[in-house]
């Protein structure tokens, strides 16, 4: 009953209020309805009684910066939110098709209009209801009708306050964007810069193996290939001078003497060990010779099957003088198909991770063990193969890991690393799409997996 009273006192005040009443407003117009500006304060007043809606008109109508929009059907409020864009909301508490607060709610929970700033109007001064429409997020609350320089303050208070928030969202926003253009340009010029260097090394290694190749190659081989012609002359005159001491055992002073001075026994012997000395010096030329062919794979740039585990074999024959320095390198090798790579390219995969293997080992003098490198292999159920390379070394810090696989990002002095090798590494496994990382545990030892598909489709 007494809320019929209040309803009925407030609509007595708008006619007092409003006593030359001319404007007809219909149920579900909106009046000035105008796309606004950023600096513009664009109202929409949702009430059921068009009086209420008439007499906030009469009272900012004559505020040039204020534009006055109204609406009666609350079950449209939604919508002409959207469409109207207001910077602020007087929102009727109680109305007969919808309630205010549930209004509310929608208003909060849609993305269009969570943030609009909402003054809820209503003919209570209840306590208990204020803070309902509070907890609901309501951003002020005012008893119908207001004071007219109290409803303009406050109408300009929260639309400046909505404005502004407006303006540093999409400050933050396009500054989010510029941020994440400049990190994807940077990101491509450290590829693009990476690429180059890689090409450009690739292309320096291939130069200068081929001119190894050529100058050392041609002259090994022919001293290697007169071997067996120089041991079969030698063994000729050997064999004559066996012949001259049975048919001249009494041989002159003067031979005599000659054949002492120069140890011709000596000489004899020692010229077996010297031809089969120098036999394996070439030999082992030529197998350096090998290594580096079947290391830079000069003339196999297209992808070819190959033997994972030759690669890995040329690799370690290449680190050897490294490997040599108390470090055990221990190979457990599963039975791998051929796979379809770049084979010069992955063979340099398998050089990086293998030398900051050997970089963290000899770098950590209070290493108590054997100081061990694992290298394992196995093939999985995805058509796969994995490569493990383990080491027993101080291992990667966490905040570190995430970082070791970033262009020029390194841990090792000036001069002594330039942070490219497994950036490098990165690149050419995802061109074979594949995938290499790490597992560590700070003075655990680290352990690179690389995982290639058997055949590269593209």
């Amino acid at each position: 009953m007494s809320q019929q009273v209040n309803h009925i006192s407030q609509l007595q005040q708008a006619e007092i209020l409003l006593p030359s009443l001319s404007i007809k407003l219909a149920s579900t117009d909106c009046v000035n309805e105008v796309k606004l500006n950023t600096e513009n304060v664009n109202v929409l007043l949702i009430d059921d009684q068009k009086i209420i809606g008439e007499a906030i008109n009469r009272i900012i109508a004559n505020e040039a910066d204020i534009i006055f929009n109204y609406l009666s059907d609350s079950t449209q409020a939604i919508q002409k939110a959207i469409a109207i864009e207001p910077t602020v909301i007087l929102l009727d508490l109680i109305m007969p098709d919808m309630d205010g607060l549930m209004l509310l709610r929608w208003f909060r929970s849609h993305p269009s209009t969570r943030d609009i700033p909402i003054i809820m109007l209503s003919s209570k001064e209840e306590a208990k209801l204020k803070a309902e429409a509070f907890a609901e997020g309501a951003n002020d609350y005012l008893i119908k009708l207001p004071d007219a320089i109290e409803l303009i303050a406050r109408i300009r208070y929260h639309s400046k306050a909505y404005n502004n928030l407006k303006a540093l969202s999409t400050a933050t926003a396009t500054a989010k964007l510029q941020a994440q253009e400049l990190e994807h340009t940077v990101r491509k010029l450290q590829t693009t810069q990476v690429q180059l260097i890689q090409t450009e090394k690739m292309s320096s290694l291939g130069r200068m193996v081929a001119g190894l190749a050529h100058e050392i190659n041609n002259p090994i081989n022919f001293i290697h290939g007169n071997f067996n012609y120089l041991h079969e002359h030698i063994n000729t005159l050997l064999h004559l001078i066996e012949f001259y001491q049975k048919e001249y055992p009494e041989a002159q002073k003067i031979i005599s003497d000659e054949i002492g001075e120069i140890d011709l026994n000596f000489i004899i012997d020692d010229f077996q060990k010297i031809i089969l000395s120098m036999r394996l010096g070439t030999h082992r030329i030529q197998e350096i010779m090998v290594s580096l062919k079947n290391f830079s794979r000069l003339d196999q740039s297209d992808k070819k099957a190959v033997d994972i585990h030759e690669g890995i074999e040329s690799t370690l024959f290449l680190l050897n003088h490294r490997l040599k320095q108390k470090i055990e390198v221990i190979k457990q090798y599963a039975n791998l198909p051929l796979v379809e790579c770049y084979p010069a390219q992955l063979n340099q995969v398998f050089i990086n991770v293998i030398n900051n293997a050997i970089d963290t080992l000899l770098e950590n003098s209070n290493h108590q063990n054997q100081k061990q490198i694992i290298i394992r292999t196995e093939v999985t159920d995805l058509g796969t193969i994995k490569v493990k390379i383990i080491d027993n070394g101080s291992g990667i810090a966490p905040e570190i890991q995430t970082k070791i696989f970033d262009p020029f990002f390194t841990t090792k002095p000036v001069n002594k690393g330039t942070g490219l090798g497994l950036a490098i590494s990165y690149q050419i496994i995802e061109k074979h799409h594949g995938s290499i990382y790490v597992k560590s545990q700070p003075g655990d030892g680290a352990e690179f997996i690389i995982e290639i598909p058997v055949r590269v489709t593209s």
